[in-house]
């Protein structure tokens, strides 16, 4: 297949960004005048940027306009609206409770149970509440938890990559909650049974596995530390959590219905103002921060089929599955099922081990998977004035990517 200007333009363009997150870090270090060139969020949403002034240079306005019109930016308004929804105090209270509940099953009194409880059962309510919501609770959690209180370097990477593929391979269970699933879905016929019985049971427990490794990995930190020592959340009414719930899934459900959902993000903002009392400061920089990521993603990524696709049909089954996860760390995953879904004549197998490739390998970079730049958002404070480093976790994140790549292939 042989590449327009625009293409190659555009695969420059999404080749220099992917480049520019692995020295975000460096940028930061230089000092205040660089900041906005450092943060991670808005690096795709630069290049994207920079490459529709190129559209512009080589086909002029009225085909920038068409190609801008024509991409879906439901995604990034969606992840943008579930993730403000998702840190109000009501929601984050509910998940601390549950999360705690579970882990006072566990018959210890030590910090570990409820690191890992958070771990492993926050990942997996991003089957129900998707994985977006999921990302921002569990981070959430974390930070709070842990992460405020000034742990070593060598824990916050640890339990970093395992709640990027957790969250990742979390979502799997239902057929709606998952970005790389809900591309496919639909034109696959995968419905919620499907994804229950084909990639519940693995996803699970991969999940425990993972946040099970990292409690062991982290286990002297965690005996050090005094239960309840963490910052508590305020107590929420019942009827104020059901409203939030409800809010949130109604957004889940009409999430492509543009009308609807703009209604249903206004009522949010009334039911916020209403009951400030009981609410904490809406997270609006950190989802905006995040939804400009996807945006940019999707604008450079919808350009990538000319090169990807040639690789994807060029896989057996058994290749396209590490293929897959391998992409997916320089290729959002949802892009990269989108175009799986795109190509006709493929066997069964090879789209379970596309699909299962693509969400295992989501934990490797910021870039793998759509919920990751809200982990990022919420985490990045806690590594210091040079964030978050791509590489560092990268190699963090080789070891739960394997586990869940082991449990998906058996």
């Amino acid at each position: 297949m042989s590449p327009s200007t625009v293409e190659i333009l555009a695969t420059v363009c999404f080749s220099l960004a992917v480049l520019h997150t692995f020295v975000c870090s460096k940028i930061k270090a230089l000092g205040p005048r660089f900041h906005i060139l450092g943060e991670v969020e808005l690096v795709f949403g630069l290049w994207a940027l920079i490459f529709l002034v190129g559209y512009f240079a080589v086909l002029g306005a009225h085909e920038t306009i068409y190609f801008v019109e024509s991409q879906s930016f439901s995604e990034p308004i969606f992840v943008f609206a579930i993730m403000a929804m998702a840190a109000t105090a009501p929601v984050l209270y509910l998940a601390n409770q549950l999360i705690l509940s579970i882990a006072r099953l566990i018959p210890s009194s030590a910090e570990w149970k409820v690191f890992f409880a958070i771990l492993s059962i926050g990942p997996l309510l991003g089957s129900l509440i998707t994985e977006p919501a999921a990302m921002t609770v569990t981070a959430l959690l974390l930070k709070q938890r842990y992460y405020d209180r000034h742990p070593s370097e060598f824990f916050k990477y640890v339990a970093l990559a395992a709640l990027l593929v957790n969250i990742s391979i979390g979502g799997v269970l239902t057929n709606f909650a998952a970005p790389p699933v809900l591309m496919v879905a639909s034109k696959w016929d995968w419905d919620l049974k499907f994804m229950l019985l084909t990639f519940g049971g693995k996803a699970t427990i991969a999940v425990i596995a993972n946040a099970a490794l990292a409690t062991l990995a982290l286990r002297k930190e965690l005996f050090a530390l005094k239960p309840g020592q963490a910052t508590a959340f305020a107590k929420s009414p019942a009827w104020l959590i059901a409203a939030h719930l409800l809010l949130i899934a109604a957004l889940v459900y009409f999430g492509h219905n543009p009308i609807l959902f703009l209604g249903i993000f206004i009522v949010f903002f009334g039911v916020v103002a209403a009951t400030r009392n009981f609410q904490s400061k809406l997270r609006l920089r950190e989802s905006f921060f995040v939804g400009i990521f996807l945006a940019g993603l999707v604008v450079l990524g919808s350009l990538q089929q000319w090169w990807l696709e040639s690789i994807l049909l060029s896989l057996t089954d058994f290749e396209v599955y590490f293929s897959a996860a391998a992409l997916t760390a320089i290729t959002d995953n949802a892009a990269l099922t989108y175009l799986g879904s795109q190509i006709s004549d493929i066997s069964d197998s090879f789209k379970y081990f596309l699909v299962a490739g693509a969400v295992a390998g989501g934990g490797l970079t910021v870039i793998a998977n759509a919920p990751n730049p809200a982990g990022f958002a919420i985490l990045q404070g806690s590594f210091g004035v040079s964030g978050i480093k791509p590489t560092k976790l990268l190699l963090f994140a080789l070891t739960p990517t394997l586990i869940a790549l082991l449990c998906f292939y058996f």
